[in-house]
């Protein structure tokens, strides 16, 4: 009776392995294998005699047991006592081929992402990612153990989820499920970005891409410029913008071409410092057939002739020669420009936009620029302030950039502490907004991934010494930060008007203020004598 038992037992093991996706075995009394084989039906001969600690379990309970597997901890097995023999089966070779397509797919990750041209992830169960690489191939360490909503509805629904990029506008990303564990996924975010940028860099030359609502603001003197240069962007007439290094002088250009009625036609810039005066001349005039050594066959048009029905943006005018004055002021009277190497003219409509930071009229009275062509330029004169003179533009345009950043760097912070804003708005910004923008980034490079809020631990090194409190006439105040402010403003204040024998007008100068601003802080901090 036991050895029909027994026979019948061996015959359903093959069954049992198949159904199971992994061993199926039968032990005597002891939990000792009898036969062992594996989902093909193969008899698994290295593993008889071998104790089976969890058949043991179920022949001494007298019941049904469940836990992990003995060949492999991953793995699930059960065992069921029938008469003298347990009768025991384990997902070890399903286990063993998750592993196995899982390790291979930790392989390929590279190549996926290279070809897909992005990121390449795997994740668990739980839409956790466990790896992740760059489209280089690279390890990224920055969001293991992050949890994807994405690749959670991909497992828990076991079917692929296919959707937008929410990091960058028309790239895709995939999710799909592979076992039960985990799946993968991957992105074409890189190849998208880098074709966004090349039409960028393609568009930037002889296309504006800043319009007015680009530019931020909230102070009043900011708001007056921008409501100014509104106005004047449908007129015909050439504008001059004043301002310090980083203040957005071309942005301001860029948005009066596209608030004009040339915004269709080109606008092309060129910075007059950047390049030397024989290649400024041929870019902006343009040359004929063998005008000199090197030059195109047939000839180049000029950037007015490029331009015709535009806007030409003259950056940085004041490092023009003086020489070239001559010909730009040509350009303007006659509307007409010649190529290098030619005398024929050939009629143009531009609009001609400069900017400079430095003080033309200054200049024109030092005869380093010309008087004539200072009037051409300068019919209507617009003067961006610097942003210390814009407090109240600080917090927005922080808030701005940090977004802007939080998204390119993977960062999560998603507000600003006040010892930082207060830092900000008691800073002089020699770079303006520029300087802010590279602070910002700057900033949220030496963030961690789980900080939510920018701290004063995160700026660049020019704020570090503000952190503690300043020594102020001799004296070291308290460790609030406000108050630390406030005294070393005073202090400041102080000295520029002991240093220009109380003249407020001369010290709100050299402090790069207006006198009643000068004024209003002396107020608030108390300066005044009874």
């Amino acid at each position: 009776m036991m050895t029909s038992l027994l026979d019948q037992l061996y015959k359903a093991l093959p069954v049992i392995a198949q159904t199971t996706g992994g061993f199926a075995t039968v032990t005597d009394s002891g939990g000792r294998r009898l036969r062992t084989v594996d989902s093909s039906g193969r008899e698994e001969s290295q593993y008889d005699g071998q104790v089976y600690r969890l058949a043991l379990d179920a022949m001494e309970k007298q019941m049904p047991v469940f836990g992990s597997s003995q060949l492999i901890g991953e793995a699930y097995a059960w065992a069921l006592p029938i008469g003298e023999y347990v009768l025991s089966c384990s997902n070890v070779e399903r286990v063993e081929r998750d592993k196995n397509l899982l390790d291979a797919l930790a392989k390929a990750l590279p190549l996926v992402a290279r070809v897909a041209g992005g990121e390449a992830v795997l994740f668990d169960e739980m839409g956790r990612r466990i790896k992740s690489v760059d489209y280089m191939g690279n390890d990224k360490e920055t969001f293991i153990g992050k949890v994807s909503r994405a690749a959670q509805v991909a497992m828990e629904k076991q079917t692929p989820v296919i959707g937008e990029s929410i990091s960058v506008p028309g790239a895709m990303a995939v999710r799909i499920p592979i076992a039960k564990n985990y799946g993968f996924g991957f992105n074409n975010e890189v190849v998208v970005s880098q074709k966004h940028k090349l039409v960028e860099e393609m568009k930037k030359s002889q296309y504006a891409r800043y319009d007015f609502n680009d530019i931020i603001e909230r102070s009043e003197n900011m708001q007056q410029c921008k409501n100014m240069a509104q106005y004047v962007a449908k007129s015909i007439s050439s504008v001059l913008i004043y301002g310090e290094t980083g203040t957005g002088k071309e942005m301001f250009a860029q948005a009066i071409h596209n608030a004009s009625d040339r915004r269709a036609k080109p606008f092309i810039a060129i910075n007059c410092s950047a390049l030397p005066k024989s290649l400024i001349e041929s870019n902006l005039f343009g040359y004929s057939d063998g005008a000199f050594t090197g030059a195109k066959k047939g000839g180049k048009p000029g950037i007015f002739e490029s331009a015709d029905h535009g806007t030409v943006f003259l950056d940085e005018i004041s490092e023009m020669d003086m020489d070239l004055q001559v010909k730009l002021l040509r350009v303007i009277q006659e509307r007409e420009v010649t190529r290098i190497g030619n005398t024929k003219p050939v009629p143009i409509d531009v609009r001609i936009i400069c900017a400079t930071n430095k003080n033309l009229r200054k200049m024109v009275e030092e005869n380093t620029f010309r008087e004539d062509l200072f009037y051409r330029i300068n019919v209507v004169e617009l003067k961006v302030p610097p942003l210390r003179n814009r407090l109240d533009d600080i917090p927005v345009l922080t808030n701005y950039f940090i977004k802007k950043y939080s998204m390119v760097l993977g960062k999560y912070i998603v507000d600003v502490s006040s010892q930082v804003l207060e830092l900000f708005q008691s800073y002089s910004w020699p770079g303006n907004v520029r300087e802010l923008q590279n602070c910002i980034e700057s900033a949220l490079n030496m963030a961690s991934v789980d900080d939510s809020v920018l701290l004063v631990t995160h700026l660049p090194s020019q704020f570090h010494s503000r952190d503690a409190a300043p020594p102020i006439n001799g004296r070291m105040i308290g460790l609030n930060l406000r108050d630390a402010l406030k005294e070393a403003e005073k202090h400041i204040i102080a000295t520029v008007l002991e240093t220009e024998k109380n003249n407020r007008n001369r010290a709100a100068r050299r402090l790069g203020i207006s006198t009643t601003t000068l004024w209003r802080r002396m107020r608030e901090l108390d300066m005044f004598q009874d």
